[in-house]
């Protein structure tokens, strides 16, 4: 794990690779958001008269009373809020980019509705640094644990700062015209990005996961021309990715096939992350939509340096058939944030995650499910028109062969793993052979050890896998009880 993850000290905010993350009520508290709330401002904006922040959030039941106590944290410390209410986080990271404030979004992405937490954009809807998340972490731990005032839940709700402008969460700090004005810009970036073409003619199943985007996206593809059959976008409170989404796209692909559609699309519950689902059912990960969005950029001499970067995740299947392509693969540590880094180092413009977050970075700042659900479709619509420009593009889809790959989650507290464990680990990977890969990491978003084994076989995958679990269960279990 990198420097910047882990538990704060006496504390059970976790900071992992993509902000704070932790149990409802719990570990992510009313207290918690406050208090990460003054600590954003002050370490991120210290100084700054005119600081101002854009905040959204998904459907949680959660969400309205975490996200009211964040606010009032933020306005605690002299922030303007403007609140978009319940608004996917590449929505939050374009009016952040638009309007030029800093951003917060109160969801847990793709764990279940229990959950929650907060990520955070600096000013311009920008991915924290390393060390920006350092010093949010370091402020936040001393307002909890040095300073003396800490308010209760009950304080916080009592504040006059703790209620956006017109009431609950989902009133907006700035007037109705300037959210829409926002939204109609976000729309019209998705229409650019295909360059003003629409999606005349087909038939998609937008999965919404009952989470931000289970509103905006069917909606915004029917604007865009398609026919829309819309699942699971009837959130409750409770029922955000709760066997749908991303993450579950089973349910998706039959429905593609019921329906006769050209293609699925299925969102997590903050809409950063997209799977997908052709014609026939069949999945297309972040993986095989990279392959596809790669070479189409590439024909269209669109893609920055002829090069993708993707993660260790991105399977060895992608990677062989960038090479077959004459695209360049960069590889990157696991999380979206250090596939950004990587684009913005090297002047690339397209990279992404085996999970579904594709990042577009002469479009956005961050990953969005949205925007690549547009990508694929028009993808799909230019392929019905009979343009040629694509054959090459199915190709390299086609001719990916995808290494037969397990993963597995391990629960275990965030940190290392004993040296022990870690040693036997190592042993394993390096007697799998030359054409095995294993990555074993401590997750950045849950209390997980993560296991991912690549092999020609399916049965090597599974034995490796089975032996590494149990490495690891043995070690997490002895290191529980030391």
């Amino acid at each position: 794990m990198s420097a910047h993850a882990g538990r704060l000290a006496n504390s059970h905010v976790f900071f992992g690779t993509d902000g704070v993350r932790g149990r409802a009520f719990d570990e992510i508290d009313e207290v918690v958001a406050h208090a990460l709330g003054r600590a954003a401002n002050r370490a991120l904006l210290a100084g700054n008269e005119a600081a101002r922040w854009s905040v959204g959030r998904d459907t949680r039941e959660s969400g309205p009373a975490l996200a009211r106590a964040l606010v009032a944290g933020l306005r605690a410390t002299g922030a303007e809020v403007i609140d978009l209410g319940i608004a996917p986080t590449p929505v939050v990271a374009f009016a952040a980019q638009r309007l030029d404030t800093a951003g917060a979004v109160v969801s847990a992405s793709h764990n279940p509705w229990h959950d929650n937490g907060v990520k955070l954009f600096a000013a311009g809807g920008t991915k924290l640094s390393d060390a920006e998340q350092a010093a949010v972490a370091q402020c936040l731990d001393e307002l909890r644990l040095t300073h003396g005032d800490r308010p209760s839940a009950a304080e916080i709700a009592r504040r006059p700062d703790a209620a956006p402008a017109a009431g609950a969460v989902g009133a907006q700090a700035a007037s109705p015209n300037e959210l829409d004005r926002v939204l109609d810009a976000y729309e019209h970036s998705l229409r650019a990005a295909v360059d003003g073409r629409t999606l005349d003619g087909l038939h998609l199943v937008v999965d919404g996961a009952n989470g931000a985007s289970a509103s905006l996206a069917p909606a915004a593809l029917q604007r865009l021309g398609a026919q829309v059959t819309a699942l699971f976008c009837e959130p409750d409170g409770r029922n955000i990715n709760d066997g749908c989404g991303s993450v579950n796209p089973g349910t998706l692909g039959a429905a593609v096939l019921d329906v006769g559609a050209d293609l699925g699309v299925a969102f997590d519950g903050d809409g950063d992350r997209m799977i997908a689902v052709d014609c026939e059912g069949q999945v297309i990960d972040g993986d095989r939509q990279m392959a596809l969005f790669a070479v189409d950029l590439a024909e269209r001499d669109l893609l920055a340096g002829d090069t993708l970067v993707a993660t260790v995740m991105s399977n060895m299947g992608l990677r062989r058939a960038m090479s077959g392509a004459g695209i360049e693969v960069v590889t990157t540590a696991v999380g979206d944030r250090a596939v950004l880094e990587a684009l913005e180092a090297g002047g690339h413009c397209l990279g992404g995650e085996q999970s579904g977050h594709v990042v577009f970075r002469h479009e956005a700042t961050t990953g969005d499910g949205l925007r690549s659900a547009v990508h694929l479709a028009d993808l799909v619509a230019r392929r019905a028109a009979g343009d040629s420009a694509l054959t090459s593009a199915e190709l390299s889809l086609q001719a990916m062969q995808v290494a037969p790959q397990v993963l597995r989650n391990v629960p275990a507290d965030p940190g290392p793993l004993a040296d022990a464990t870690q040693r036997a680990v190592d042993d394993i990977a390096a007697g799998a052979g030359p054409d095995v890969r294993v990555l074993v990491r401590a997750s950045g978003t849950e209390p997980v050890i993560r296991i991912m084994v690549e092999a020609p076989t399916e049965r090597e995958a599974m034995d490796l896998s089975d032996r590494l679990t149990d490495v690891i269960v043995e070690g997490v279990g002895a290191a529980g009880t030391a």
